[in-house]
């Protein structure tokens, strides 16, 4: 049997906003509304589905793999929002990209403080350089 990542949930003070940022970021279809969940769908079948919590959660980071246009056309959205942004997820090197692995990479927060990264490289694909994590 092959096991994949289905799904994941994750807490937002506003799902709905959540969920419609980080799909605006990503140029993923609007979020699938399903029960209490707005689910923003990758292109490998995982979703994540946004769900109200009005309590304190922990911030969590989620990573995606994208292509070298991908990762311009997003970061282009970054800076056009003009949102900050690290090379690395401590935000010691803010206003950066990194070049980990050979590839590019870059963190940044959603709107419940959840850090969202994109990189165009697998780590440990490639040369160690200024690597993210």
């Amino acid at each position: 049997m092959s096991i994949q990542l289905n799904h994941t949930i994750v807490p937002a003070r506003d799902p709905r906003a959540s969920a419609a940022f980080l799909a605006e970021m990503l140029d993923r279809p609007a979020p699938v509304i399903f029960g209490p969940f707005h689910g923003v769908e990758l292109d490998n079948g995982v979703t994540l589905d946004f769900i109200r919590d009005d309590g304190h959660f922990p911030v969590m980071h989620y990573a995606f793999l994208v292509s070298e246009d991908e990762f311009d056309q997003i970061f282009g959205r970054i800076r056009e929002r003009g949102l900050t942004y690290w090379a690395d997820p401590g935000q010691r090197r803010p206003g950066e990209i990194n070049h980990g692995d050979g590839g590019r990479g870059v963190y940044w927060d959603d709107p419940d403080g959840h850090r969202l990264e994109i990189l165009t490289r697998p780590y440990g694909s490639g040369s160690t350089s200024s690597s993210g994590g």
